[in-house]
């Protein structure tokens, strides 16, 4: 088998998703993270007990270079929360991908930017890291 690189592609089987993650992104700026903080708020209070909500994580975790936290949501929310987030993102960074079967292709292969596009730390994911 040939090794996976970021620039190999290969498309996905869309049936294997699970669930969304939407990371939104603070960095180490006070200001950003009460940005991020109220979006936080405004999605929860949107969708109650249809969201999971990941913790904040001050400092870079994982594949992602910077502070944030994460939004989960299933299928059926997609058509939903996508535009809310692109029209309430308030000038925040979010990376947007599926949770299917490869963390890895998921983050590297099928992401959605909204904001400024990040330099991710793949090979945390390519080493078969997942704790982000």
């Amino acid at each position: 088998m040939p090794e996976t690189t970021d620039k190999t592609f290969e498309n996905g089987d869309e049936t294997k998703i699970n669930y969304y993650h939407a990371h939104i992104y603070y960095g180490d700026d006070d200001a950003v993270r009460e940005k991020a903080s109220r979006l936080r708020e405004k999605a929860w209070a949107k969708w109650p007990g249809q969201v999971r909500m990941g913790r904040f994580r001050d400092t870079a975790v994982g594949p992602h270079p910077q502070a944030m936290y994460q939004i989960e949501f299933d299928h059926d929310l997609f058509a939903e929360i996508v535009p809310w987030l692109m029209y309430n993102r308030d000038d925040l960074t979010i990376l947007l991908h599926p949770d299917a079967e490869d963390a890895f292709r998921d983050h590297a292969w099928y992401p959605l930017w909204m904001g400024e596009k990040l330099d991710l730390r793949l090979e945390f994911l390519r080493a078969g890291g997942r704790q982000a």
